[in-house]
């Protein structure tokens, strides 16, 4: 499963949407994409994921749970890439 942890305001995650739309249509993957600056369950799934901030500590954050890869920022396609893994695989 691959979740998308954003916040409404960000310009950065709002520039990262498009990417992840790519993504998903020339991957056949599917992203669930979390707000976590309005929505307190997200916020709180943001922080299981990332505990303490260690990985990323705020959004965009992108983490695959099947292989623990992440990414984090406002990053090129390419970079969004290896963060797919396995996932193609798993959701088909």
């Amino acid at each position: 499963m691959l979740l998308f942890f954003y916040g409404e305001e960000c310009p950065h995650c709002h520039r990262m949407m498009p990417l992840l739309d790519r993504l998903e249509a020339e991957h056949s993957v599917k992203f669930q994409r979390l707000e976590t600056w309005h929505n307190a369950e997200n916020a709180r799934k943001l922080k299981e994921y990332d505990p303490g901030g260690e990985k990323c500590g705020g959004v965009p954050f992108f983490f695959n749970i099947n292989t623990q890869a992440f990414v984090c920022g406002e990053v090129a396609y390419e970079d969004l890439l290896p963060l797919i893994g396995d996932a193609e695989e798993a959701d088909a």
